[in-house]
C-alpha cells in the first residue's frame, strides 16, 4: 500500500503507516474547526479508507491513538493533530507553541493543516550532468532586500525567476543553484524566548510539502521557478534534511512522526532517542518506514518540480546501520537502484556528530561530497600558516588523498572556501573570533575552531581565496552574497537570524568583487580542459614530452614542500590534447611580481592573459604561446 491521500473519483483514498497505533483518524477541517473524524481501517501496518466527497483544497490532519510509554518508544496522544508525512502542501508555517509538547492538550487549533492536492503533470530534470559551479542560495535571505524584486515576491521561491536574479546568476556564471531547505520546517523551542525563528530550514516537519513562508503558491510556484531556471541552463539542487525532524527530543513538539509511530520512524536506544544529529532525534533510515518516506520525498520533488539533484544534510545518517556507517546501506543502495533517482546529482555533507560520523571520501561512486579540508587548508595558506603550502597544493589538485584511493574523480570534491554554515567569506578575513551573541546562547554555539583571521589586506585575501576556488580541480561551490562581500558581522552560526544579519544587502553590492568572480568563472569555463579531468600525476601525457602538471616555487624550481616558510606556489598545467600549458601562481605574501616561471617549451613563450591583467598581486595566470 502507498501512504498518502490520493484524489480518486468522487473522493480520496487515504493510507497511513503506523505499526504500533491502536487507531488512526483522518480529520477534516474548516479553518481551525474539526468538522469530521473518520477512523481508518487497519490493514497490517497500514490504516486506510476511501472517503467520499473530499475534494482538492480540503484541509485535514491525522490523529493516532495508542500506548504512551517512552521506555518502549511509544508517544501516542490522540489530542495531537498530526501532519500527514506524505502531505504535499500545508496551510501555514509550523510555529512553536508549548501545547505541542504537552500531553493531553488538543492542538487542533494551532497545528498546521494538510491540504488535499490534485496530481500535477510530471516534470523532468535537465539531462544528467555533474555541475561545474554550484551557487548555494538561502531562498528567503537572498531576495528579502533586493530592490529589483517586487515587494510581494521578496523572500519567496518565485523571486528566483525575476529578471534581475536571472541576470545575476548568468553574470557570475553558475550552472547550478543549490537551494537551502525549502521543505516545510518548524522553529526550535529555545528560540521563542529570544524572539528568534529558524532562518535556514534544517528542521523539517513535512518532507514533501514546500515551506509556506517560501512558497505561498505551493508546488506550482516551485515548478514554475525550476522551469525558468532550466530555460537558462541552470540546474536546481535541493538541500534536504532526512537525518532528523523538527520534533526534537522528548521535550519537543508532537507534530507528525512522533505521534504516528515514534518507535518505527526514529532510531532508539532502549526507548531513548538516539541523537547522532545533535538535533534531538535521528531517523532510522536503515528501516523501511523512514527509508521509504525519504525516497517518496525525493521522487515527489523530482516528478512534481523537475529537481535535478539533492544535497543531503548530515549524510552519514543515511548510511548508518547497527554496524555503523556503510556506503551500501539500504537507503544509499535504494537510491542507486532507482531509475529516476540514480542519474541525478547527489551531494553529501559527509559528517554528523554521532560515533564515526566523519565520512569524507566514503560515499558511493558518482556522489559528490562537501570537502571541508579544502576550505580549511586553503584558508590556512592564505592566512600564512607555517607548513601549509603542501596541503594547499593537494587541495588545488583535487584532493587525491581523499578520493583517489576509492577510484573517485576530482569532481567528487565539492570545493568551497565558505558556506552557509560558518563565517562568510568576508568575515573569514575580518574576524578572528565568532560573534554569535545575538543567537541567545552567550556565544557558546557555532565553531570555536574555524580558520579565520584579521587580515592586513582583506580584499586581497578574499581575491586569493576566490581564485584558489575557481582555479582548483573539483566542483566549485560559492554561497550567495560571498561574491559581493556579504557580512554577518562575525556570526558564524546565523541559523536563527531571519533578519538583516542574514538578508543580503544588495545596496552594499561590491560590483568590482562580483566582476572578479565573473572573470574567474568565465576563465575557468573557457579553459576547462586544463582544470577538468583525472587526478594530476606529474608524469608525461600521451604524445608529448610534457608532464600533465609541474609545481614551481618563487624561483621557478620544484618546491621544497617541507619548508615552513613556503608562501608562493605555482602550477603549470598541460592541455591533455595539445600539450600547451597554462601557469597559475599564488602568493599569500603578495610577491607574485617577483616570481619566476619555469622555462617555456621550445619555440613558446609565457604571456599573461589580457582579461586577467593586474587581477591581484597575490594571483597570476599565464599561457604558453608559440613565438
Amino acid at each position: 500500500m502507498k501512504p498518502g491521500v490520493t484524489v480518486d473519483g468522487g473522493g480520496v483514498d487515504v493510507c497511513v503507516f503506523s505499526r504500533n497505533a491502536e487507531a488512526v483518524y483522518f480529520c477534516l477541517y474548516d479553518g481551525d474547526k474539526e468538522v469530521d473524524r473518520i477512523r481508518l481501517t487497519r490493514k497490517e501496518d497500514f490504516h486506510a479508507a476511501q472517503v467520499a466527497g473530499v475534494k482538492p483544497g480540503q484541509h485535514y490532519g491525522l490523529r493516532a491513538a495508542g500506548p504512551f510509554d517512552r521506555n518502549l518508544g511509544h508517544c501516542f496522544d490522540v489530542s495531537k493533530l498530526l501532519i500527514d508525512p506524505c502531505a504535499k502542501e500545508i496551510d501555514r508555517h509550523a510555529n512553536w507553541h508549548p501545547d505541542l509538547a504537552a500531553f493531553g492538550v488538543d492542538t487542533g487549533k494551532i497545528a498546521p493543516k494538510c491540504i488535499v492536492t490534485d496530481a500535477l503533470k510530471q516534470m523532468k530534470p535537465l539531462l544528467p550532468a555533474v555541475p561545474r559551479f554550484i551557487y548555494e542560495i538561502p531562498v528567503r535571505a537572498f531576495t528579502m532586500r533586493h530592490p529589483d524584486v517586487p515587494p510581494e515576491k521578496r523572500g519567496t521561491i518565485a523571486a528566483l525567476k525575476e529578471p534581475a536574479i536571472i541576470e545575476h546568476l548568468k553574470r557570475i556564471g553558475c550552472d547550478a543553484v543549490e537551494l537551502m531547505p525549502i521543505a516545510a520546517w518548524t522553529d526550535e523551542r529555545h528560540l521563542a524566548p529570544h524572539k528568534l525563528v529558524n532562518a535556514w530550514g534544517y528542521n523539517p516537519v513535512a518532507m514533501l510539502a514546500p515551506e509556506p513562508k517560501l512558497a505561498p503558491g505551493g508546488m506550482v510556484e516551485v515548478r514554475e521557478t525550476v522551469a525558468a531556471l532550466h530555460e537558462q541552463g541552470i540546474r536546481v539542487i535541493l538541500d534536504v534534511v532526512f537525518n532528523h525532524t523538527g520534533e526534537s527530543d522528548y521535550g519537543g513538539a508532537t507534530l507528525s512522526l512522533r505521534g504516528l509511530d515514534n518507535a518505527a520512524y526514529y532510531r532508539l536506544d532502549h526507548g531513548a532517542l538516539a541523537n547522532d544529529t545533535g538535533c534531538g532525534n535521528t531517523l532510522a533510515l536503515d528501516q523501511p518506514p523512514a527509508m521509504m518516506l525519504a525516497l517518496d520525498a525525493m521522487l515527489h520533488w523530482v516528478t512534481a518540480a523537475g529537481i535535478d539533484g539533492f544535497r543531503y544534510d548530515l549524510a552519514p545518517v543515511m548510511g548508518r546501520t547497527a554496524r555503523g556507517f556503510d556506503p551500501a546501506a539500504p537507503l544509499l543502495r535504494a537510491i542507486a537502484e532507482n531509475p529516476v533517482l540514480a542519474p541525478l546529482i547527489h551531494i553529501a555533507e559527509p559528517w554528523d556528530v554521532g560515533p564515526g560520523g566523519y565520512q569524507l571520501g566514503q560515499f558511493p561512486a558518482g556522489w559528490l561530497e562537501w570537502n571541508d579540508k579544502f576550505r580549511d587548508d586553503v584558508r590556512k595558506f592564505w592566512r600564512g600558516d607555517s607548513g601549509s603550502a603542501g596541503r594547499f597544493a593537494t587541495r588545488l589538485a583535487g584532493s587525491s588523498d581523499i578520493f583517489d584511493a576509492r577510484g573517485r574523480s576530482p569532481t567528487a570534491s565539492v570545493n568551497f572556501v565558505a558556506a552557509h554554515d560558518g563565517f562568510t567569506l568576508a568575515d573569514t578575513v575580518n574576524y578572528s573570533r565568532k560573534q554569535n551573541f545575538g543567537n541567545g546562547e552567550d556565544n557558546r554555539d557555532g565553531s570555536d575552531h574555524e580558520v579565520s583571521w584579521v587580515a592586513r589586506e582583506p580584499q586581497m585575501k578574499i581575491r586569493g581565496l576566490l581564485a584558489s576556488l575557481f582555479l582548483s580541480r573539483g566542483t566549485m561551490m560559492l554561497t550567495a552574497g560571498d561574491e559581493f562581500g556579504r557580512t554577518q558581522n562575525g556570526n558564524n552560526n546565523a541559523y536563527a537570524q531571519d533578519n538583516d544579519v542574514t538578508w543580503l544587502d544588495w545596496d552594499k553590492f561590491d560590483d568590482k568583487l562580483a566582476g572578479f568572480v565573473a572573470l574567474l568563472a568565465a576563465f575557468r569555463d573557457k579553459h576547462r580542459d586544463w582544470f577538468e579531468g583525472p587526478f594530476l600525476t606529474g608524469r608525461d601525457i600521451g604524445g608529448f614530452d610534457m608532464a600533465d602538471a609541474e609545481w614551481f616555487d618563487m624561483n621557478g624550481h620544484t618546491p621544497k614542500w617541507d619548508r615552513n616558510d613556503l608562501r608562493t606556489v605555482g602550477l603549470a598545467l598541460a592541455h591533455p590534447r595539445t600539450g600547451q600549458r597554462i601557469a597559475i601562481a599564488f602568493s599569500s605574501e603578495g610577491a607574485i611580481h617577483r616570481m619566476t616561471l619555469p622555462p617555456p617549451q621550445k619555440d613558446f613563450d609565457w604571456h599573461g592573459f589580457p582579461e586577467c591583467h593586474d587581477v591581484s598581486h597575490h594571483v597570476a595566470m599565464f599561457i604558453e604561446i608559440a613565438e
